[in-house]
């Protein structure tokens, strides 16, 4: 069979699969096949209300790389809040720097804090990668910083490790450190409620600052 025809019976399957069973066996053997053409169809799962299948097909979109990357960006579901989620974790995981406005959307915006978490280390991943784009990383560390106040605990976690991320790989400008460092600060102290996300915070400054 050529790559084709393998493609239209996954999507045959998977579009006659009705069990939890059958959908997650449909979407991993549409994912294995690795095909660009794949992407939509995969998109598609991402609204099916089904966190298992949802991961396999955000694994997959995830295993096209760079390439699907603008597929994501055009498909973006404003009307279907889960598949929305599924999509920007998975442009957080890609860290490709043509999902920063999105991801800053996401981590000052999104109702879930697990997708804010996951924008808040995509960005960090992305400023890294940004040594050429001096306003790109400015962009992301400034979105860094403001979500140091979310309310949920898990996004200032990332937050601590996000900023340490870009610290040790990101070209800061003084001006970038001093303000990362202040947030580290904020985090590390009594202010902050949540033990947890006090001590990632001064690990945090024990890596950046070391003596």
């Amino acid at each position: 069979m050529t790559n084709s025809d393998l493609l239209c019976s996954a999507i045959r399957d998977l579009d006659h699969a009705r069990t939890t069973l059958d959908l997650i066996q449909a979407t991993r053997s549409l994912s294995t096949l690795r095909d660009l053409k794949a992407a939509p169809k995969l998109i598609e799962v991402l609204s099916f209300n089904n966190p298992a299948v949802g991961a396999v097909a955000m694994g997959g979109l995830i295993a096209l790389g760079p390439d699907v990357v603008p597929i994501l960006l055009s498909n973006l579901n404003a009307h279907d809040y889960g598949a929305r989620a599924w999509a920007i974790r998975a442009l957080a995981e890609l860290k490709d720097s043509r999902g920063t406005d999105v991801l800053i959307q996401a981590l000052q915006q999104d109702i879930a804090p697990s997708v804010r978490r996951a924008a808040a280390k995509g960005l960090a991943a992305i400023s890294a990668a940004s040594v050429a784009s001096p306003d790109r990383t400015e962009r992301c560390i400034q979105a860094l910083n403001r979500a140091a106040d979310d309310g949920e605990w898990v996004v200032r976690y990332a937050v601590a490790y996000g900023l340490e991320f870009c610290h040790l790989h990101s070209a800061l400008l003084a001006r970038q450190s001093e303000q990362a460092t202040h947030t580290l600060n904020t985090l590390a102290g009594e202010s902050e409620e949540v033990v947890v996300v006090r001590l990632r915070a001064k690990l945090a400054l024990q890596r950046v600052n070391p003596s």
